[in-house]
């Protein structure tokens, strides 16, 4: 089995560098508290990865985190885009080898550095970042896409040199990762439309909305009336649609990666379920997923692991 991703005797080659330590393994339980506590269905896919893996999957969630609650922390405009300044001023100086003070970035740093990742898909998921700020709307479907290819393709980039691949090079996977990033986005936005709304944003394309014949203020009521049930729905369909793109890709990563990203695509597919369940009503309360259901995904996909892995190291 070639699983790349791997140093060439089969380790992680995490091993600490300059910087390391203390404050670098702080940083670490930073990241994986940010995880635990905010990500709950990812946080629970992730410990279906091999024990070295996970604290580098935390610390790109932990980086995704920080930037998205800057600019989502409330309050005036120049406050945020201040905030979201400052930890990418303080990104760019770790990058370059300077000092670095803040609570999770040496994690980050120290994950780029172990694999190898493209610095660009940070850069360009902070873009993404910064358009919050600003923009409150999306035209079209293409536009969406434009956003959504910092904030969340951007993301299954970074991730895919650690998950590692088999048989094919990285490079191979990374369309289907950057997909499967896409719809696991989309189907964030349709299940936090009212709270989106309350931020002053509409991530659906405002071209379905004029289609199905929906406005602001509709989105903003208690309940969904039928226009913003049907707009939903067929979100609903189109991220289905991304899912079925994206999921043959998944046997593409390595065999250890395969379990939790599967149960990261079963689980928030089931959230497309809970909205259908509750006839494509995401106003009046949020679609989630029952623990249950959770730890049967996750139950299932351990056994399956078990049945053809060796779980020594796990």
């Amino acid at each position: 089995m070639s699983v790349r991703g791997l140093e060439p005797d089969g380790t992680s080659g995490d091993v600490p560098g300059p910087g390391g330590g203390e404050p670098l393994d702080a940083a670490y339980r930073r990241c994986r508290a940010l995880h635990r506590r905010h990500g709950r269905t990812y946080y629970l896919a992730t410990m279906l990865l091999p024990g070295w893996k996970r604290r580098h999957v935390h610390a790109l969630y932990g980086f995704s985190r920080y930037a998205d609650d800057a600019v989502d922390r409330g309050g005036p405009v120049a406050a945020r885009e201040a905030a979201l300044r400052g930890f990418t001023a303080r990104f760019e100086a770790g990058l370059a080898g300077g000092p670095v003070t803040d609570p999770i970035l040496p994690a980050v740093l120290h994950t780029i550095r172990v694999f190898d990742l493209d610095v660009t898909d940070f850069r360009t998921f902070l873009a993404s970042m910064a358009m919050d700020l600003t923009v409150t709307d999306y035209p079209s479907w293409a536009d969406v896409c434009g956003y959504m290819a910092g904030s969340a393709a951007a993301i299954g980039s970074m991730m895919l040199p650690i998950l590692g691949t088999e048989r094919v090079p990285v490079a191979e996977a990374r369309e289907a990762a950057r997909g499967l990033g896409v719809a696991f986005q989309l189907t964030n936005f349709i299940r936090d439309v009212r709270e989106d709304v309350d931020r002053g944003r509409v991530y659906l394309p405002g071209e379905d909305l004029a289609r199905f014949g929906v406005t602001r203020p509709m989105l903003a009521a208690p309940t969904a009336n039928e226009p913003v049930r049907a707009l939903i729905a067929f979100e609903v369909a189109r991220a289905h649609e991304l899912y079925e793109a994206a999921m043959p890709g998944i046997e593409l990563l390595s065999r250890s990666a395969r379990p939790g990203i599967r149960a990261a695509a079963v689980l928030y597919r089931g959230i497309l379920d809970e909205v259908a369940r509750a006839d494509f009503d995401v106003l009046s309360r949020r679609a989630r997923v029952p623990r249950r259901h959770r730890a049967a995904v996750a139950a299932r996909e351990l056994a399956r692991l078990a049945a053809g892995t060796n779980l020594a190291g796990w």
